[in-house]
């Protein structure tokens, strides 16, 4: 299994700085987390691992060098390996850029049954990558997924989750399934693990490193985590990055939302009686 993550700044707390002028999200301005669907896809993936002894799982993302941090998270977790791509020709692709990126990486991985990523990224809200890559890759795909309820004899079936409610679909692997947010979370950190993986890096990361720490890892081949850049993927280099991002911002619009007054109302008739009036006046309801 390969499972896609992204390292995502946390919008939760979004200020005046939070987008340049240019339209790109100002990363710097904000601290990056593990995007939430994604968590609920290494989820699946992990309960496949537990009902399916001998498979493995592939983290893969694309970013900067920390974004080896949700490659970590997910070995800490019950992911086998990581793939880290980074490269500044990746910088400021977009969905487009960004699913040819990850299906270039994927054919040099070869070897999969089931690719498994989160619906969407939440500093994007697009939910296009996942369908993008597999259709790159001339693959089936399942989308909305709440949960893979099982593989047997190269089918795999998968309970969604609609609008108005939900329906189990079966499939033939290779699949690619997107997960939604309803979906089980993800389990927290193995403490064994976390012993075994908290010093796992990249080559970029360990350029900063003593000998000894090099020295460590060079012992134990399980700390490193695979780092691949422009050079090392298939691609046709004028389709990353923004050379091959069709999509461009026109303009941006940056609204911080304050509460500049409140009310206090008492739970007698009277005071609801003139919310009630002013909710309808104002039309807020009715």
């Amino acid at each position: 299994m390969i499972v896609l993550a992204k390292q995502v700044p946390d919008t939760r707390n979004v200020g005046k700085d939070a987008m340049k002028a240019d339209g790109t999200v100002n990363r710097a301005a904000l601290p990056a987390i593990f995007n939430p669907e994604d968590l609920n896809a290494l989820e699946q993936a992990l309960r496949m691992k537990d009902a399916n002894p001998g498979s493995t799982i592939t983290l893969l993302t694309m970013g900067p060098v920390r974004a080896a941090e949700v490659l970590r998270e997910g070995l800490f977790r019950g992911a086998d390996d990581g793939v880290l791509l980074t490269d500044r020709a990746f910088a400021g692709a977009d969905t487009l850029a960004t699913s040819y990126a990850i299906s270039c990486a994927i054919d040099k991985i070869k070897d999969f049954d089931l690719i498994i990523c989160g619906r969407q990224a939440i500093d994007g809200d697009t939910a296009q990558v996942g369908p993008q890559v597999a259709e790159k890759l001339s693959i089936p795909q399942i989308t909305y997924a709440e949960e893979i309820i099982g593989v047997k004899n190269k089918k795999i079936k998968v309970k969604r989750r609609l609008e108005r409610g939900i329906e189990v679909v079966e499939g033939t692997l290779p699949m690619l399934v997107t997960v939604n947010s309803s979906a089980a979370s993800c389990r927290p950190r193995n403490s064994k693990l976390l012993m075994k993986y908290k010093n796992a890096s990249t080559i970029s990361e360990r350029q900063e490193k003593s000998e000894d720490y090099i020295t460590m890892v060079n012992e134990r081949p399980y700390l490193n985590i695979k780092e691949w850049s422009v050079n090392d993927i298939k691609c046709d280099i004028e389709q990353l990055g923004l050379s091959g991002s069709p999509t461009k911002v026109k303009k941006i619009e940056n609204i911080v939302f304050q509460a500049k007054e409140s009310k206090c109302l008492t739970g007698v008739d009277s005071d609801i009686d003139e919310l009630m009036k002013e909710l309808i006046s104002s039309h807020t309801i009715g």
